[in-house]
């Protein structure tokens, strides 16, 4: 026998315990416009087969570190050029957080391979110190 629509459907309850979320989870990204769930006649949320693959989507991107407004801007457009703008810029921006984690990296181990007994009076350090606050 064929489900009908409605038993296909996913309640909020049932859709965020299917990706170990809580429900005000789904909620805000509603409120925020990344999810638009269907309402039931009592208006209970109602979650389809396409709800589910948009949060898989959602929680991939923000596995990537996307903000929440970035992934509705990604989501919410049919552009190809627009999607491309976007996340041209969402690389850019990861880019710099990248180059500034290696060189904090860069300077814990300087700091770890130091043989003084107080790291912050060793010259190496210090050079890399002024360096980095642009001093001579």
């Amino acid at each position: 026998m064929k489900s009908t629509d409605a038993e296909d459907e996913l309640s909020i309850g049932d859709l965020a315990g299917r990706y170990d979320l809580a429900a005000h989870v789904l909620r805000h990204w509603e409120a925020r416009g990344l999810l638009a769930p269907a309402r039931d006649d009592a208006g209970r949320r109602r979650f389809t087969a396409a709800d589910v693959t948009r949060v898989a989507v959602i929680l991939r991107a923000r596995e990537a570190g996307l903000p929440l407004e970035t992934i509705r801007s990604l989501t919410s457009t049919g552009d190809p050029a627009a999607r491309h703008a976007v996340l041209k810029q969402e690389a850019d921006a990861l880019r710099q957080r990248i180059a500034a984690a290696e060189a904090s990296l860069e300077l814990i181990e300087c700091a770890l391979r130091c043989d003084h007994d107080d790291f912050t009076q060793c010259p190496h350090y210090r050079q890399t110190i002024t360096e980095r606050v642009g001093g001579d």
